[in-house]
């Protein structure tokens, strides 16, 4: 079975693709991506948010690697390990169409989708304008309507945010990244480096500035009103004690999307998959069983 004791170990595991131009963005990208498994019992494509990287799957893919599923991780655009040039649109529709360029690289036509924070965004568009690729929904304390959080939007202001040295940077990320952890414990010396490890250098923190641009309310509300289209079966897992994608917006979100599952973890915050591995995995496995 395939277990990462670090985070460097995670990251040599990724496999990597260059799009074609005009397939992802106008020019070729590069995305990272792990592709472990096999496909038993389907494939399960995990999207991670801002400010992590596909690393944040790491303590659940193992268990869905053992449970028989083909398990993909990207890096968004910008994000991780993936092409991070000051070039091209970072927005969910954009990472919504790496995606799908990538899904058509691996030969993939269908896939159960996973999303979580601006990747549950991202899967949102994948269920309403592209449902021909997606078999199960899971949108896991995510980005929706016009509740963003006000650190990474200010991260957004480059003008603010450019003159000033890594250091700063990697300090209010380290504060993001316990704030988000309802489990002191799980704030391991490991998850910390490897989430901090792709914004600390000047190429980082310009990407991970440009990515906080693209945060747009209007993306998300531009699917308000088709979230009653979505047909996959969907479940709505939310970690009850994010300070920033609250509760209520998830089971608002289960209202409006027809047979939706509300899954709540309780003692669990915005880091789910790192916060509470166990129950995430554990609750994944039985909506798609």
């Amino acid at each position: 079975m395939t277990v990462w004791h670090t985070w460097q170990e995670y990251k040599n595991t990724q496999q990597e693709v260059e799009l074609p131009a005009h397939t992802a963005a106008h020019i070729p990208v590069t995305i990272r991506y792990v592709d472990v498994g096999t496909d038993q019992a389907g494939t399960i494509l995990l999207m991670h948010g801002i400010p992590t990287w596909g690393f944040l799957y790491h303590a659940v893919i193992p268990t869905l690697v053992e449970a028989g599923y083909r398990v993909i991780a990207p890096d968004f655009l910008g994000h991780g390990w993936s092409d991070r040039r000051d070039r091209f649109d970072r927005s969910f529709q954009a990472q919504a169409t790496m995606i799908l360029a990538l899904l058509k690289v691996l030969e993939l036509p269908q896939v159960h989708v996973v999303g979580h924070d601006t990747g549950g965004a991202v899967a949102l568009i994948l269920g309403i304008e592209h449902p021909q690729v997606v078999n199960q929904l899971v949108i896991s304390n995510s980005v929706c309507y016009d509740r963003f959080d006000d650190d990474m939007l200010d991260f957004g202001h480059p003008l603010r945010w450019k003159p000033r040295p890594i250091e700063d940077l990697v300090a209010a990320l380290e504060e993001s990244l316990a704030m988000g952890l309802a489990r002191p414990e799980r704030l391991t010396a490991d998850f910390r480096a490897g989430m901090l490890a792709p914004w600390a250098s000047e190429e980082g923190k310009l990407s991970l500035l440009r990515n906080a641009s693209a945060l747009n309310a209007n993306q998300t509300m531009a699917l308000v009103d088709r979230h009653g289209t979505i047909s996959a079966p969907t479940m709505i897992l939310w970690g009850m004690d994010d300070p920033w994608q609250k509760a209520a917006d998830g089971q608002q979100l289960a209202t409006e999307i027809p047979g939706a599952l509300f899954k709540p973890i309780e003692n669990a915050s915005h880091w789910i998959p790192q916060d509470a591995p166990e129950e995430f995995t554990s609750a994944l496995l039985k909506f798609l069983w």
